[in-house]
């Protein structure tokens, strides 16, 4: 069995699509967290899917004084343990590390998690596994 690339922020920060991600990460200080021994799920948002986001928002997220937000955002789109592709269609629910649930749709090949569409499965990583998604989750 081959050996993952590194852990999930070694992957996500090699995946170009990944940059404010990766920003977000190291910015709300999770990068430790997210480099331990884990595994974690993480739905990953692409770069794209942060763009989305309302003009400044980001920008927003990304002051010091904003920390907390963003770690409340960003565990919200990891799930302790390794929860594959063929794991994921069969839950109706998700439990994320912010404590907050997030809603599993499956509908034919297209899975959502609340909002954001699946476009991505299965990418291994040293400690856990990451899901790309198209659209930036928020906890309600």
């Amino acid at each position: 069995m081959d050996k993952p690339a590194g852990t999930i922020v070694d992957v996500a920060a090699s995946n170009a699509d990944f940059e404010t991600l990766v920003a977000a990460v190291k910015a709300a200080g999770l990068v430790e967290t997210l480099s331990g021994e884990g595994p974690f799920t993480v739905f990953a948002p692409t770069d794209d899917a942060f763009a989305k986001l309302p003009a400044g928002t980001l920008e927003n997220l990304l002051k010091p004084e904003n920390k907390d937000q963003l770690v409340a955002i960003l565990t919200y789109h990891v799930v302790a343990g390794k929860v594959t592709a063929a794991d994921v269609v069969k839950l109706d629910t998700a439990t994320t590390v912010n404590g907050a649930a997030a809603d599993v749709t499956v509908s034919g090949s297209t899975v959502k998690i609340d909002e954001a569409t699946v476009t991505a499965t299965d990418i291994k990583a040293s400690n856990g596994i990451i899901h790309v998604i198209d659209t930036v989750i928020l906890p309600e």
